[in-house]
């Protein structure tokens, strides 16, 4: 209440006069703006982007892996959800892994030399399989790579990952490289 005063006061000096209706749609029309002024300042579409990517899943041996992720982001920060699928080779023994990932991306802003570089990292499920022998639980993972202009909105997409899966897999940090065609739009 004090406050308001010295606002009346200060404003009658120079022969304006303000009741406590007026001093509220002042403060309203000022809160507006400034609201306007922020807003104004984020950008006004986020980017997102679609990678179909074949790779090679390298613990214990080399077995392809195929998947999909989808992102979004603003600025330098995005979310991606990934799907991921290794095929067990029983003469080597190594098992099947399926994964499904929420990823935080962080990347530059914008391409250098037509590339743009990015970290990652996230948490979800997996499922490991070999033989009669399956696993089920929380993994996380951390990477990185970059996304290469071709043409237009199409990119390559070169990424790597290390995952930390829970539970009792039979191969608890598995390691995955793949490349992929990337659409931004």
């Amino acid at each position: 209440m004090r406050r308001t005063a010295q606002i009346v006061s200060s404003f009658r000096r120079f022969g304006v006069y303000l009741d406590g209706a007026m001093l509220a749609r002042m403060r309203s029309r000022i809160a507006t703006g400034v609201l306007v002024v922020v807003l104004a300042g984020v950008p006004s579409r986020a980017l997102a982007d679609l990678t179909a990517f074949v790779g090679v899943n390298l613990t214990p041996s080399n077995r392809t892996a195929t998947g999909l992720a989808v992102g979004i982001g603003v600025l330098i920060v995005g979310v991606e959800f990934e799907y991921a699928n290794s095929r067990e080779d029983l003469s080597a023994l190594a098992p099947s892994l399926r994964t499904g990932m929420v990823n935080l991306l962080v990347q530059t802003p914008v391409p250098v030399a037509g590339m743009q570089f990015y970290g990652t990292i996230g948490g979800g499920g997996y499922k490991e399989q070999l033989g009669d022998r399956s696993e089920t639980h929380f993994g996380t993972n951390v990477g990185g790579g970059v996304k290469i202009a071709l043409a237009g909105p199409l990119r390559l997409r070169l990424d790597y990952r290390l995952f930390a899966l829970k539970g009792e897999p039979l191969e608890s940090k598995p390691q995955r490289f793949y490349a992929g065609v990337n659409l931004a739009f």
